[in-house]
């Protein structure tokens, strides 16, 4: 009870109760949140009722404090013990939330905070609702001793097999250092406020938002923390609660111009084009969501709309590197590829592949490429492919290829499906480069064999790939039993 409440009455009960419950708003002074406000940060309760609906947050042991007495912890002991978490709605939408409050103990991990962010885990999971956690923590508060590694281990057990069942989006919105870390690296979807997040091992390691995103770690990167809210609830409204639910759909909205598509390969072999453009010419208008964009560009992954529904676009790009798949863009379009298929994403991909590269730098470059021929022939989600221009050899396989498990596969007239190009061919065989295009490099001879469903004109694009989503929507394929595969990890 405070000192100023009479508690021998209900009246006075209540109001020692909502004198209790105002303390959690500023659990060590208001000064601690004037310097957050100064320092043009939200804090972690603001994070929290700021991203969900207004009036939906139900918090969940508001009341706790750590009870730790060694090295005179018990002479400080705020309410929360440095994390907000709870439940709520985003745009209607039920989902379970954390946030880590730097302010308390530099936001590091005690035992108590563990057991909070434990419940609110098992919490989502039992529900079957999306988990969101705010980062900013400087790893595990060291003073309470190894129950910090238990609630450690405790917490990334549940992420473990939560993964595929419930979505996890990991929000950094502060420096985030230690065992820490990894909570962000096993979250679904990694959001990074810019300049201001950043996620190392080790204190003594540099990091940034800049350099988290060009290594692959951030998918999406915020110009500052409201931004970062709004492409939380962004990104969840292309996925559905849990693995069982339902995507939400959106009104369908035109794409771009589709008759521009029929000019979009330039007719120069080896010539430049930008893949979004062509992606941007079949999905509904402002759909598209590219996720790392910045780390392995000759590749591109996103979610998106077509005719309203959510779908997982991958992509060569051949701005970038003329489109040669290498370890990193392997491994990213492998990763991008499980997540849909563990949320029941239908996957639509744009092929422009002229083969794998390996440099002096990228050790183990066939298992590392070999992830995303595993990835995608395990992937039993709905599967369009569309060859726009090159797919030569195993490159042509692991991006969607009909033997590979892909349902449907369109190829444009500018489709080149092949071992190889044409001047290699032309040196094997002795036969001149322009006799092997007509035979062997293009889209007729794969289609003759079965292997493209239908040679369409790009313009066409749109209306076939809505037809297809339509007829693979209650797609149903019984793999063999087994726990898991064994990928080349």
């Amino acid at each position: 009870m405070t000192a100023t409440t009479d508690t021998s009455t209900t009246a006075g009960k209540i109001g020692d109760l909502q004198q209790r419950l105002a303390e959690t708003r500023t659990p060590v002074g208001e000064d601690a949140v004037r310097a957050t406000h100064d320092a043009g940060r939200l804090t972690a309760r603001e994070r929290v009722e700021s991203l969900l609906d207004e009036g939906s947050f139900v918090e969940i042991d508001a009341l706790a404090r750590h009870r730790s007495t060694a090295f005179k912890l018990d002479k400080s002991r705020p309410v929360t013990d440095g994390v907000v978490s709870g439940h709520g709605t985003i745009d209607g939408r039920p989902v379970c939330v954390f946030s880590q409050d730097s302010s308390i103990f530099d936001g590091q991990l005690g035992e108590v905070t563990g057991e909070k962010i434990v419940k609110v885990v098992e919490l989502a999971v039992k529900s079957g609702t999306p988990l969101i956690g705010f980062y900013d923590g400087l790893g595990a508060r060291a003073k309470e001793g190894i129950v910090t590694l238990e609630m450690y281990s405790k917490i990334y057990r549940l992420q473990a097999l939560a993964s595929g069942v419930i979505p996890q989006i990991a929000i950094v919105a502060g420096e985030v250092a230690g065992s820490q870390a990894h909570g962000v690296a096993l979250s679904d979807v990694v959001i990074e406020v810019a300049g201001q997040g950043s996620v190392r091992l080790n204190l003594q390691d540099s990091s940034s938002s800049v350099s988290d995103a060009e290594e692959g770690l951030t998918h999406l990167t915020a110009r500052d923390e409201h931004a970062a809210l709004d492409l939380a609830a962004d990104m969840l409204s292309y996925l559905p609660s849990n693995n069982r639910a339902v995507t939400p759909s959106a009104d369908a909205k035109p794409a771009g111009d589709s008759i521009a598509l029929d000019s979009a390969i330039p007719d120069a072999d080896g010539a430049e084009f930008n893949m979004v453009d062509i992606i941007s010419g079949v999905v509904d208008d402002s759909s598209l969501l590219e996720l790392q964009p910045v780390f392995a560009r000759n590749a591109l992954t996103a979610v998106a709309r077509i005719n309203g529904n959510a779908v997982g676009i991958v992509a060569n790009q051949p701005t970038q590197n003329d489109a040669w798949l290498d370890t990193d863009s392997a491994e990213k379009i492998a990763r991008f590829i499980r997540f849909c298929n563990t949320f029941n994403l239908p996957l639509v991909t744009f092929v422009d592949a002229p083969g794998f590269i390996s440099d002096a730098i990228s050790l183990g470059a066939a298992r590392r490429t070999a992830k995303l021929l595993s990835a995608s022939a395990d992937a039993s989600v709905g599967k369009i492919t569309v060859i726009v221009r090159r797919a030569f050899g195993s490159a042509y396989l692991a991006m969607g290829a009909k033997r590979m498990g892909t349902d449907l596969v369109f190829a444009w007239p500018t489709a080149q499906i092949s071992t190889d190009d044409a001047e290699a061919l032309s040196e094997v065989t002795g036969e001149d480069a322009q006799k092997m295009e007509q035979k062997l490099v293009n889209p007729y001879a794969a289609a003759e064999r079965g292997l493209v469903d239908a040679v369409i004109s790009p313009s066409a694009t749109r209306q076939q790939l809505i037809d297809g989503l339509r007829l693979l929507e209650r797609k149903v394929e019984d793999g063999y039993h087994r726990k898991h595969n064994n990928m080349p990890l």
